[in-house]
């Protein structure tokens, strides 16, 4: 059945009708259409357009029409229908008789998919939420039994300076902390109603909007018909959440791709997320954090792709905007999934702690350590730099690093260097130094990730919970 037609004498070609059909991707929101209909039925009777027994006739329609689906959902697969709204109204007049087709007055399907589908997001976003809590809990978990596991950190793919496994996972608890408050943020801007809006003028009939609105459970109606009815700006809101959180998730995979190389051999991912070749048996391959790495571009290009069908866009509606729910569904889909698989390998990882030791004593991480001690002794900090830097080169030439160099061969470069230098060039010591808030200390590592446990309302500890945590760690 066609919602309109009146004005054209022939059909729709076939290619073009298959062109313009949404009810394949928009029938995820049928629950959503059913919901905004029954609500709208009662707006009706509220405005005099209905009547209370015809209102009653529609709802129960309605209902059976939800337990219809419910049991068999193929319906909508099997259906000829152009979109969700006018498959829903077919078989309202299917049951109802014209009672159906009292349904839409005052109604356009502009204000209906905008309002059905911020209906929609409000259970997913709570779906998403959930993932990313659960993934904060992981890196938690892990920052907890390796709060104090030596980690070489990089800047520009160089070894830097040292850091603890614990303190790296915090960062990402951090991280997806930021990407749950852009999605609250994101959300709450989406809970305007903007059923009552008509085609784009507003509805003809004295439908009580704030009434409505609440109804439905939305903050509050929206204020301008034509903005309501081509508004997608929290669409293009929660793409760019999606597109930044799955960056993140990118930056997370990239090191860990790393990490499990032998080339590294910082971490072994667990069998349950990693695949072997066809070719070389004795390969451990980090697909999942590869793909988790892919699809960050993917849902990128669904942002960059819906920003530039915006950009262009007359007011009001276009069905320009139909492009909206697949960028949508598609890229929430993705990022779903990808949280899902982090949390998984997050929790399946083991970390090489004698390896990670080794590795943290190499490559002059410390040096930084040493221009700090040379400032405790009262030389200026861009001198104490200049004179670590020379030490570094006399390490370089002579195959040693800076904890190897005699204390006769560091006073070639600076008489102030005294014997208490090794101290600060121990790894685990130059830690325990850093004593400001946020530093890599694994005391204030351990600290913080207790904090982030409370918060998340997961065990910080316990003798379980220690004995476990011994089976997934190494050295």
């Amino acid at each position: 059945m066609s919602l309109w037609g009146g004005r054209f004498s022939k059909g729709l070609d076939p290619a073009f009708d298959s062109f313009n059909r949404s009810l394949p991707f928009d029938r995820r929101m049928w629950r959503e259409d059913l919901e905004g209909s029954r609500a709208w039925a009662r707006a009706l009777e509220a405005a005099g357009v209905l009547k209370k027994t015809e209102r009653t006739r529609i709802e129960k329609a309605l209902r059976k029409l939800q337990k219809e689906l419910e049991a068999d959902p193929g319906a909508l697969e099997r259906s000829g229908s152009e979109d969700i709204h006018s498959f829903v109204e077919a078989a309202l007049i299917r049951e109802c008789g014209d009672l159906g087709k009292k349904l839409h007055t005052g109604r356009s399907r502009n204000d209906q998919v905008a309002t059905d589908l911020r209906l929609w997001l409000r259970s997913r976003v709570l779906l998403l939420d959930g993932s990313l809590e659960e993934l904060q809990r992981a890196f938690t978990r892990l920052a907890l039994r390796e709060a104090g596991t030596l980690l070489p950190g990089f800047t520009h793919l160089q070894k830097a300076q040292v850091l603890t496994v614990g303190h790296y996972a915090l960062a990402y608890v951090e991280m997806l902390a930021r990407d749950r408050e852009r999605l609250a943020q994101a959300s709450k801007r989406a809970e305007r109603c903007p059923l009552g809006s008509g085609a784009l003028a507003g509805t003809g009939f004295p439908i009580d909007r704030r009434a409505l609105a609440r109804d439905l459970g939305f903050d509050a109606p929206t204020r301008n018909s034509l903005d309501a009815v081509s508004d997608r700006d929290f669409v293009a809101e929660l793409l760019f959440v999606a597109s930044l959180s799955a960056a993140h998730l990118a930056r997370f995979s990239e090191d860990w791709i790393f990490y499990a190389s032998a080339e590294a051999g910082y971490l072994e991912l667990g069998d349950e997320v990693t695949t072997g070749s066809s070719l070389m048996p004795q390969k451990k391959n980090p697909d999942s954090l590869e793909l988790i790495r892919g699809k960050g571009g993917r849902i990128l290009g669904k942002l960059c792709g819906f920003l530039a069908t915006l950009r262009s866009l007359p007011l009001a509606y276009n069905k320009d905007l139909q492009e909206d729910k697949e960028a949508l569904f598609e890229t929430l889909d993705q990022w779903q999934a990808c949280l899902e698989v982090s949390r998984l390998v997050v929790d399946s990882a083991r970390f090489h702690r004698e390896r990670l030791e080794e590795s943290s004593r190499r490559g002059y991480l410390n040096a930084t350590d040493l221009a700090d001690y040379l400032v405790q002794e009262g030389v200026p900090f861009r001198q104490a730099h200049d004179l670590t830097g020379r030490l570094v080169r006399l390490g370089i030439s002579r195959k040693k690093e800076l904890q190897e160099l005699s204390l006769e061969e560091m006073r070639e470069v600076s008489s102030r260097i005294g014997p208490e230098v090794y101290d600060f060039l121990d790894p685990h010591r130059a830690l325990a130094r850093r004593s400001a808030l946020g530093a890599a200390n694994p005391r204030l590592v351990l600290r913080e990730a207790r904090r982030w446990a409370k918060a998340l309302q997961i065990p910080s500890g316990g003798s379980r919970e220690k004995q476990k945590n011994k089976k997934r760690s190494k050295g």
